[in-house]
């Protein structure tokens, strides 16, 4: 359905969410070229990182690039498969999300409450371990969503109340009962959902009592700083998601439903990379040092 009918507005849409796309893809880009051309960085900590800016570039880029092209080509018909991938993409990229801050506040949580082991459980073989079972319980959510949408072969209508094809949305196009992919689907989302948003807050909730229990305010300050970004981009990308569910929920018109979708969907992802940047005084060194050698 898109965003607006408005011929006039097309054009300006169109510039906007090519700048927010571009910023968003470049923005992450010099985080992960920092990460890895400074030594200095090689750490679990911005490991971690660069894999969610790269799960970032991945979850804008299933939606916004075929928007920009809907835009351009004034035309908004995208095939089945076409529709089944970008779903599947958007689920996947939209779980590691997830999964790398949960990730992420386990690393800010061995820090914090075990300074002293650190380097000895956070070893280069655990850490990759969790990336890759991140991206396996990520790609296994997407999966179980494609299942769902496949075993959908009639539909009463064919407009998406979206600029994307969102799993939820399709299903209320099927011509039949849906209520057991419902159940499958929400109960699959909630595993999905609920297990890494309760591993951050019991992560943070260990983390906040650590940090109380620091005689020194300078040296309270100093542990939660090391944690601040991670929970601003926590409560930005938790925030925004449940702002959109409970839009959709309350509101009955289409297109701010879409509108709503778009804050969760592009400016999360191009907030990321300015949050983390801005915060943390040595990806901005290593930032300005790439530069300067590329330049």
């Amino acid at each position: 359905m898109g965003l607006s009918d408005d011929p006039e507005l097309q054009p300006l849409l169109c510039v906007l969410f090519l700048s927010m796309y571009l910023v968003t893809v470049l923005g992450n880009l010099l985080i992960i070229l920092a990460v890895t051309s400074d030594s200095h960085l090689h750490t679990p900590m911005y490991f971690f990182l660069s894999n969610l800016s790269l799960a970032d570039i991945g979850f804008i880029s299933s939606t916004v690039p075929n928007m920009i092209v809907n835009i351009q080509t004034h035309s908004r018909v995208i095939s089945y498969v076409g529709c089944l991938t970008q779903m599947s993409a958007f689920t996947l990229f939209g779980c590691l999300d997830d999964m790398l801050l949960l990730v992420m506040a386990y690393d800010r949580f061995v820090a914090i409450c075990q300074p002293l082991h650190y380097q000895l459980i956070m070893n280069p073989r655990l850490c990759c371990s969790l990336v890759l079972v991140s991206a396996f319980v990520s790609l296994l959510e997407s999966q179980v969503h494609n299942l769902i949408m496949l075993q959908v072969s009639c539909f009463k209508d064919v407009e998406i109340s979206n600029f994307f094809c969102d799993p939820s949305l399709l299903l209320k196009l099927a011509c039949f009962d849906t209520f057991t992919n419902n159940i499958v689907m929400y109960f699959a989302g909630a595993i999905f959902g609920f297990l890494p948003i309760s591993g951050i807050f019991s992560s943070y909730c260990k983390i906040f009592s650590s940090i109380l229990r620091v005689p020194s305010l300078g040296g309270r300050y100093k542990a939660f700083s090391t944690c601040g970004s991670h929970l601003v981009v926590v409560c930005l990308y938790y925030g925004t998601g449940l702002g959109v569910n409970l839009s959709s929920a309350i509101s009955q018109s289409p297109r701010k439903d879409a509108v709503a979708s778009v804050v969760y969907t592009v400016v999360t992802p191009m907030l990321n990379p300015f949050i983390y940047s801005l915060r943390n005084r040595d990806i901005k060194r290593a930032t300005f040092r790439f530069l300067s050698k590329t330049i």
